[in-house]
């Protein structure tokens, strides 16, 4: 799977602000990301996060025959790899350019060096030698994997300790770490990589760069140095014409930022000597840190219980005394209280507030008849109408009002209606008896 190129404005946008000095993740130009070493439980196994990139380093040793030109040194054998977990751009079981040039690098950096003492890894001379073999896996890519990859296979190789053995004749006696101690290697040095980024032809250069830097700049100069200076390896890669003056200023930088690393790895390698020593905990799962929500740790707080009853009493002494009028609780309807004066609860009326309710829904609109009352002759005594009798419908829209102009009319229909009821019923009876 190729990784996902960048397109053209996001390489516009790197350039110009690498052009007006600034980075991405907030750093200047000559700024390292940040480094951290941890230890796990057996010797010799170390993580090194140089930002975000990670890589493992696990050593290992076995007794082999030597070569045969040089048959009173040890070997040394570096094994680099990069596995898609690192990166979706790395395929699994092929070995690619960049693979077999951090390779070279890192044999060169290393071995070339001579930084370990290989004839202290000699047993019997054209025989049996030791075998050191440092296994590096990238399980994070973010940029610069040379430099991560260098400072944690020289941390692993500080931090491995190797059997203990003994020669009596031709017998070879191999001891358990319960029977002896372990012996740790014998190192002369510590070379680390330092990786510098060069853009447009040289004119900017930038200290430890990170995925994105890489994939816009135009070449890239690697040197590997000890704390005393010793320039152990130097490449440039990318096809770019490097001035006297500019790899000077490289080499002064590099010599700076090598002697902040191997400070920064001798504490880690003393901190955690101390804490085996002690009995203490180590390991990876000890240096993850803890400052996490599934961390549910409280500190305790000492609380002393000797003098309670004497402090409560002086508190009890200073606060104010209650008032002597107490309010008492007021029930206005069932199942409710009030303490002091207020509003009547309205929580006891609300179920027949609810019926009222449905009810005016289910009723439809009757119209509403309004009679004048007749009045009274004073001669006669007859009462006679005066005015004629007026019915009104009401109705709930808004709209309009329904108003019937002929009351007579409603009104004897109304009036005759019963009679004719009572007509219905009688002849119903006539039929029955008659069918009987």
């Amino acid at each position: 799977m190729k990784e996902t190129p960048l397109s053209n404005c996001e390489k516009r946008f790197l350039l110009r602000a690498i052009e007006e000095r600034k980075r991405l993740d907030g750093r200047q130009c000559y700024d390292y990301r940040n480094l951290r070493i941890s230890f796990g439980t057996d010797y010799g196994c170390c993580i090194v996060e140089l930002g975000k990139t990670r890589v493992l380093g696990q050593v290992s040793c076995e007794l082999v025959a030597p070569k045969p030109n040089r048959a009173t040194e040890g070997i040394l054998f570096f094994n680099l790899e990069l596995s898609p977990m690192a990166s979706p751009a790395f395929e699994p079981g092929r070995q690619s350019e960049l693979l077999l040039k951090l390779n070279r690098l890192l044999e060169r950096c290393l071995r070339n060096s001579k930084c370990i003492d290989t004839e202290s890894l000699c047993v019997v001379a054209g025989e049996k030698v030791w075998q050191i073999r440092v296994d590096l896996h990238l399980l994070n890519h973010n940029g610069n994997i040379i430099d991560a990859a260098s400072i944690a296979a020289i941390v692993a190789l500080c931090h491995f300790r190797r059997p203990d053995v003994s020669v009596q004749g031709e017998e070879v006696t191999l001891y358990t770490p319960e029977e002896r101690d372990p012996v740790p290697l014998s190192i002369h040095h510590m070379p680390i990589c330092v990786s510098f980024a060069f853009f447009q032809q040289g004119t900017y250069l930038l200290v430890d760069p990170n995925e994105q830097e890489e994939r816009v700049m135009d070449g890239l100069l690697v040197i590997a140095m000890n704390k005393h200076r010793e320039i152990c390896t130097i490449q440039s890669s990318g096809g770019i014409m490097l001035l006297k003056d500019q790899v000077l200023r490289c080499s002064k930088i590099t010599g700076v930022k090598v002697a902040e690393i191997t400070e920064l790895i001798q504490k880690a390698l003393e901190n955690d000597q101390k804490v085996r020593k002690e009995g203490g905990k180590f390991g990876f799962a000890e240096s993850i840190p803890s400052q996490k929500i599934t961390a549910f740790k409280i500190d305790q707080a000492p609380i002393d219980t000797n003098d309670v009853q004497e402090q409560a009493e002086e508190i009890i002494s200073k606060a104010f005394p209650p008032s002597e009028v107490s309010s008492n609780p007021i029930l206005w309807a069932s199942g409710t209280a009030q303490i002091g004066e207020g509003h009547e609860s309205s929580w006891g009326d609300f179920e027949e507030s609810e019926k009222e309710e449905e009810e005016d829904e289910v009723t439809p609109d009757e119209p509403i008849t309004v009679e004048d009352q007749s009045m009274e002759t004073g001669d006669t005594g007859v009462r006679t109408r005066n005015q004629k009798d007026e019915t009104i419908v009401l109705s709930d829209s808004e709209e309009e009002d329904v108003v019937i102009l002929e009351p007579e009319i409603a009104l004897s229909r109304t009036e005759s209606s019963p009679k004719q009821d009572i007509n219905k019923k009688t002849a119903g009876k006539k039929k029955k008896k008659a069918d009987c």
